[in-house]
């Protein structure tokens, strides 16, 4: 009896464990099938954006929805960031009396990490849900398959212009939400002190250096296009159905917020080798 016992016990665990082996092994399987099909929609971006001919009109467009439009939700962004941070920073800086070093600290902050992150992750969630809905809605309704019946490259036309806009326009936005972050720091500042406008900022830019603000700039360039490329990725290759836009959107903007912290650490750890 007790010999059954062991041999059932052994089988029910054996039964167990197996499924929860099989669902591991397909969940890495399919992490790297996507991981190969990123790739390979990648290298067929680089190959059609460096063949003529060149879609200029709709790069233009597509620059004035991406960046324009985005303008007021970064600023408002960038303003409650940099005000939120100076009221919060000077109780603990009063403590150790470095009351006088709030400007430059807060400086510091935003130009280096902050406002660089979290203009990038406003824009995933903006800029980057859009284009995966857009694109899953041009697959739904064959729009895409339209445009290759009509003879028009639609990887070029729909997928390159708007990685290359995102790419360029993420900088121009965050040197924006920079600046007004640090117009709402001195509204901080002066919320409980008296500090003119001259000696903020020059208390800011005496502290600021070339290695502050280079890499902050060069990695928002990575920022946009990865948040563009995820974004034009679920879209291009979303599922039929109107189901599919809503998972190509929410799946945009999840991972393209991952690829933001993934990309700022690996940024994060070059310029602290060799700068």
């Amino acid at each position: 009896m007790s010999l059954n016992l062991k041999i059932t016990g052994k089988e029910t665990i054996e039964k167990m464990v197996k499924p929860l082996g099989n669902s591991y092994v397909k969940t890495l399987k399919e992490f790297f099938e996507e991981i190969t099909k990123l790739t390979k929609f990648t290298f067929r971006f680089f190959k059609e954006a460096l063949k003529p001919p060149y879609e200029f009109n709709e790069l233009a467009k597509q620059s004035y929805l991406i960046g324009y439009k985005s303008l007021a939700l970064v600023a408002v962004t960038g303003f409650i960031m940099g005000l939120v941070l100076t009221i919060q920073s000077r109780p603990t800086l009063a403590q150790f009396g470095a009351e006088s070093w709030l400007p430059a600290m807060v400086a510091v902050s935003i130009i280096r990490e902050i406002g660089p992150v979290i203009t990038a992750l406003i824009f995933a969630g903006k800029v980057g849900s859009g284009i995966g809905a857009e694109l899953a809605s041009m697959k739904v309704t064959e729009q895409i398959d339209a445009m290759e019946v009509s003879g028009i490259n639609p990887f070029k036309y729909i997928v390159v212009t708007r990685i290359i806009s995102a790419s360029l326009m993420l900088p121009v936005l965050v040197v924006l939400a920079d600046a007004v972050s640090l117009y709402g720091a001195y509204i901080g500042v002066n919320l409980k002190g008296d500090v003119s406008f001259h000696l903020f900022f020059l208390q800011v830019f005496e502290k600021l250096s070339f290695s502050d603000i280079f890499p902050a700039v060069i990695k928002t360039f990575f920022f946009g296009f990865a948040v563009g490329l995820i974004g034009c990725y679920k879209g291009y290759n979303s599922n039929k159905g109107t189901e599919g836009v809503g998972e190509s959107a929410n799946s945009a903007v999840v991972f393209g917020s991952l690829a933001v912290f993934i990309i700022d650490m690996i940024a994060v750890q070059i310029t602290s080798l060799f700068i």
